[in-house]
């Protein structure tokens, strides 16, 4: 049911009550109610499933494409690894009241810098329900609240997880305010207008959208918009891992933002690589598109211009012959979205200009570009991925979810006594914690 306006600034105001509720809770309260909504989850799994089946029911008699039914699909499976998820977050380190600078300005003026939450986020994404999940418990980790906008064909899935996680809450020192759920696009669009109660919006989903979004707020905005990744084969690439990296980066998950969707193979070495290579890929159900010389070697269609800039998120890829390292380079500064990119090679000099001079959030040598995800790097979960130049960047997990504050404290200090002909000086002596 559409809220009105009023009703959702309402919403929003009893988040960000319950936010600031949440700030000042002990790290033990945090992770009591992180374990609450563990066990709650557990106990509504049936439930959960059950919604998750109706939702892509209802997907696919809609005609849903195959990758974001993939997303959509969270099996009782797929929602257990979640809530393990869930508990790895428990026992990471609370990222608020760490103080980062603790200097003496001067004799009893003291300054700190200390993390502290953001406040309130509005996260909205596109299928995959387990992201309420993953952005819920981060959220209440960083002491933030949350206002969540899932997809259409999830609405359900969201219901039941949200349902869950509040009445897990609802048993702890953690307001279930702090976990919010909107459920139509008009909110959405809302939602994108309410400046004094929303600090960020980390949207998940396809290029449009996340532009949409961007477009449509003054908000500052966390997220990226596509996932087009590249794996570049050296000429001095190994076999074996090439063939397991490419098959792994593609087929593993292929509606992924982490798979790859363009193979760069260096010419010198492409006649011995890419025959195998591109039959490890069809065996696994791969269609392959080339530039003009792999269309010849491996009697497949062509690839177009338009092919180089295409995140196809299925079992398509594209495959193009370079002169060089400076030439692959090249191609995925061009045509990549800084998401991820990898190279395979034995020549260590090569892999560190290649690690050195493509400009993306992740950048891998040897390995498949599957790892780029909060999970797989120790956060815990992520809210999303960022692609921007500033940070956060990459995975976002709990120190993309704080700021900090500076706080001072003297003795009737003034300013006046450090200016003009008499002024005294600054001390600037950095002090130890304990």
């Amino acid at each position: 049911m559409l809220m009105s306006s009023s009703t959702l600034v309402e919403l929003a105001q009893k988040t960000r009550q319950g936010a600031r509720q949440l700030a000042g809770l002990t790290t033990e309260e945090k992770n009591q109610a992180i374990e609450a909504i563990a066990k709650s989850l557990e106990q509504a799994t049936p439930e959960i499933v059950a919604a998750n089946q109706a939702d892509c029911e209802a997907a696919t008699s809609a005609g849903i494409a195959k990758p974001l039914y993939h997303r959509l699909k969270l099996d009782e499976t797929k929602l257990k690894g979640n809530i393990a998820g869930v508990r790895d977050v428990q026992k990471l380190p609370d990222p608020v009241g760490t103080v980062q600078i603790h200097r003496e300005l001067d004799e009893g003026l003291v300054l700190k810098r200390i993390s502290c939450p953001l406040g309130v986020l509005g996260v909205i994404f596109e299928a995959r329900p387990e992201a309420a999940i993953q952005i819920s418990t981060l959220a209440i980790k960083s002491g933030n609240g949350v206002i969540l906008k899932g997809g259409k064909e999830a609405i359900q899935s969201c219901e039941a997880i949200v349902k869950a996680i509040r009445q897990g809450l609802s048993q702890t020192a953690v307001s279930p305010d702090v976990v919010q759920l909107l459920t139509t696009r008009e909110e959405t669009v809302a939602l994108l207008k309410l400046d004094p109660y929303v600090d960020l919006i980390i949207p998940r989903g396809s290029n449009s959208f996340v532009r949409f979004v961007q477009e449509n707020t003054n908000i500052p905005v966390l997220g990226h918009a596509d996932g087009i990744c590249h794996l570049y084969l050296d000429e001095s690439a190994d076999l074996e891992k090439a063939i397991a990296i490419t098959v792994d980066g593609k087929t593993q998950y292929p509606a992924a933002c982490n798979a790859i969707e363009t193979l760069l193979v260096h010419r010198s070495c492409a006649p011995q690589i890419l025959p195998p290579v591109a039959q490890a890929l069809q065996d696994k159900g791969v269609k392959l598109l080339g530039d003009d010389p792999t269309s010849e070697l491996l009697a497949i269609p062509a690839a177009t211009e338009a092919d180089w800039s295409t995140e196809y998120s299925d079992l398509i890829l594209a495959i193009k012959q370079v002169d060089s390292l400076e030439e692959a380079v090249n191609h995925i500064n061009t045509y990549g979205s800084k998401h991820t990119d990898a190279i395979v090679t034995e020549n260590p000099q090569v892999a560190q200009l290649f690690l050195n001079q493509v400009d993306a959030a992740g950048v891998y040598h040897n390995c498949s570009t599957r790892f780029s995800d909060g999970f797989r790097y120790g956060f815990g979960a992520e809210v999303g991925i960022s692609t921007q130049q500033m940070p956060p960047r990459g995975p976002v997990g709990l120190e993309g979810l704080i700021t900090y504050k500076y706080q001072v404290t003297g003795n009737g200090h003034i300013s006046a006594t450090y200016t003009g002909a008499e002024a005294k000086s600054f001390t600037h002596k950095e002090l130890v914690e304990g």
